[in-house]
């Protein structure tokens, strides 16, 4: 995910993903609208908030926030980016363009995957960097242990994690693991069950997650 190794790719993260594994899909606003409401509990109205491989724009354009960041290596981030949202075009393991304590949340979905160990280290000694005293990371993630047999279904998968491993990974790095909850939300939403996305507040509170895939953690740096 290094664009000065792919100089001829600069802007696009991997040729035909976003038609393949990443398609848009009309019900992913009414899901992750209400993904945001049940995650503003971990962002104040008044935070700055960065968004790492941000796609789409999912979670930029529907939290409350003073300010959103969204940055992806892939510029579809440019022409999915709501107004008020700023958009980069960057690798996530580098933030160097952000000031040191500069956000109140980074937030990343279905990210670390796709990225190996010594990228991932990067990425989250920058979002430790560019987090203020008492800021938080959100990570949602698919979480192997619930579902491996689909885990690499997306090719571009390169590293394994279960909320076991990235919470024991996160702590090696210095981070305070905050809230760790294995069974947060199905696998994919690229799914028929989408369009019954006025269930998902209902999911959300359920102790009883059927088709769980993903984890959610949330993490406050070492600082």
């Amino acid at each position: 995910m290094d664009p000065d190794a792919r100089p001829d790719q600069t802007g696009v993260y991997e040729p035909g993903y976003f038609e393949t594994r990443l398609a848009q899909d009309p019900n992913r606003e009414k899901v992750w609208r209400h993904l945001c409401d049940h995650l503003s509990r971990y962002v104040r109205p008044d935070a700055e908030v960065l968004e790492l491989g941000a796609g789409w724009c999912d979670f930029s354009n529907l939290i409350k926030a003073r300010r959103v960041v969204a940055m992806d290596l892939d510029a579809t981030v440019v022409r999915a980016a709501a107004p008020h949202v700023e958009a980069e075009v960057g690798d996530c393991t580098d933030l160097s363009r952000f000031d040191e304590d500069s956000f109140d949340v980074v937030f990343a979905s279905n990210l670390l995957e796709h990225l190996d160990r010594e990228q991932s280290a990067r990425l989250l000694a920058g979002a430790a960097r560019v987090l203020r005293p008492g800021g938080r990371l959100i990570l949602m993630q698919p979480n192997f242990r619930l579902n491996p047999g689909r885990y690499f279904d997306d090719f571009t998968h390169v590293s394994v994690f279960t909320d076991q491993s990235l919470s024991d990974y996160l702590t090696s790095l210095g981070w305070s693991i905050e809230v760790r909850q294995a069974r947060f939300m199905p696998l994919t939403l690229k799914s028929r069950g989408s369009g019954l996305s006025f269930l998902v507040p209902w999911y959300l509170r359920s102790p009883i997650k059927p088709l769980a895939g993903q984890m959610l953690i949330v993490a406050n740096p070492g600082k």
